[in-house]
């Protein structure tokens, strides 16, 4: 799946204003882009589409050309209308307490959720009507009775983010959803780790670039976002 919005990334780290503004235009247009976090962070690149993009076929790409976990990030207020905790002051578990995360003070992570609609809930058409509906979801919370639309425990993974975003946490979330909101588009996305299919582990920043490169995706550092949204 290539994208036709993303192309010639200026400069060996994309820094230009121009990519900036073509990442935003990817997002409107239903193409993904590529957002690494930072070294010192959890050092991880993530393939990123809008929720409403997200069809079949981009989960199948997500499985297939980034390969971590398929997840769900929602704006703040939005998990906050479906009463939406986050997964570790939900779960009375001693496994759930005293976290120590080396990239940052807590974690994202909410519940896991499925369409009432799908089957199992893992195949590519199940998690594409869930994440779709998210989106839909997320653009008019108000009309939407979670409960009675999704159903928890499920395969797709909920993020819930900040309230300020990025002016009190810098992860994947944030960074998608300011993106998202920068280019006009309900706080939805969708984020997943890139894995090198070789090593196992993260996809190096280099290889991620090059990635981006070939098939024509946008390509940004976190920095990239902080910097042009500050």
């Amino acid at each position: 799946m290539t994208g036709g919005r993303a192309s010639a990334n200026a400069g060996a780290d994309g820094r230009s204003p121009a990519t900036f503004e073509r990442a935003l235009e990817s997002l409107r247009a239903g193409e993904p882009v590529l957002v690494h976090d930072a070294a010192d962070r959890e050092g991880e690149t993530d393939l990123i589409y809008h929720a409403d993009a997200v069809t079949p076929e981009a989960v199948a790409h997500l499985r297939n050309d980034a390969g971590g976990l398929v997840c769900v990030a929602l704006g703040h207020g939005v998990a906050e209308a479906f009463d939406l905790p986050f997964y570790a002051e939900a779960v009375d578990h001693p496994a759930a307490a005293d976290h120590e995360l080396g990239y940052d003070e807590r974690s994202s992570f909410s519940l896991t959720v499925n369409h009432r609609d799908t089957y199992t809930g893992i195949t590519d058409a199940d998690r594409s009507r869930t994440i779709q509906a998210l989106g839909e979801a997320a653009a008019d919370p108000a009309t939407t009775e979670f409960a009675s639309e999704f159903r928890v425990p499920g395969h797709v993974h909920l993020l819930k983010a900040a309230p300020e975003l990025l002016d009190q946490r810098e992860g994947h979330t944030e960074l998608g959803l300011a993106l998202a909101d920068a280019a006009d588009l309900p706080p939805a996305v969708v984020v997943c780790e890139m894995l090198d299919e070789r090593t196992g582990e993260a996809l190096v920043p280099a290889d991620a670039r090059g990635y981006a490169d070939r098939h024509d995706y946008v390509y940004l550092e976190g920095r990239d976002v902080l910097e042009r949204l500050d």
